[in-house]
């Protein structure tokens, strides 16, 4: 008898354990892995669709325009006659972006 209420009482607590455990790894999908996957997907897109004459920036810093395109990389000119190879996954989105939308004036 004091052997079957120490099963229910752990079995109880066995329950609760799982269910923490999922809601942890639906927290953890939502607000770390959802959104990661999204930012790769925007990353993809925007690589995909510069062109020649875009202005960019690179993850490193580097501003520049794309003066070529290549299958897997970009010539990118960073002054008047000095042009660099880089990978496309070299472009930094965010940066990018932000050199190529006008300033809002005040």
């Amino acid at each position: 008898m004091i052997a079957s209420v120490l099963l229910q009482a752990g079995g109880g607590n066995m329950n609760s354990s799982i269910i923490m455990m999922v809601l942890i790894a639906v927290v953890f999908y939502f607000f770390m892995i959802r959104p990661q996957t999204k930012k790769m997907k925007d990353q993809k897109k925007f690589i995909e669709e510069l062109k020649k004459g875009d202005k960019v920036v690179t993850i490193g810093g580097v501003h520049g325009k794309i003066s070529e395109v290549g299958t897997d990389y970009f010539i990118v000119e960073i002054d008047h006659n000095v042009r660099i190879k880089i990978q496309k996954s070299g472009i930094s989105l965010d940066n990018s972006k932000a050199v190529n939308t006008p300033e809002k004036e005040a």
